[in-house]
């Protein structure tokens, strides 16, 4: 099953404070491109990691869970955490370089 299975149990996709906070404080046309991009982050993430494949971005740890990417074209930087069982991204760290 992958993750843009109707079948599959969705992957979801949880902010802490501190990203979310950072997101809130954006432009509106930015934040919705990051928005857009994190949506679009978790399906191919999720995609990946049922396929057995790396997620998308650098890895960060030996385990294969935590990654770093940018978001094209945008002056923001994502760390998020894969965990596959609970088939959530959880995003710690999100920089806007403003």
């Amino acid at each position: 099953m992958s993750a843009g299975s109707p079948s599959a149990p969705r992957w979801s996709l949880a902010l802490t404070v501190d990203p979310a906070g950072v997101v809130e404080a954006m432009p509106k046309d930015l934040q919705r491109a990051v928005l857009l991009f994190l949506q679009a982050l978790v399906i191919e993430t999720g995609g990946a990691v049922e396929a057995g494949k790396p997620a998308p971005g650098s890895p960060l740890d030996d385990a294969g869970l935590r990654y770093s990417v940018l978001v094209p074209g945008e002056p923001v930087i994502v760390e998020y955490l894969v965990v596959p069982v609970a088939r959530e991204v959880r995003i710690p760290t999100l920089v806007w370089m403003h």
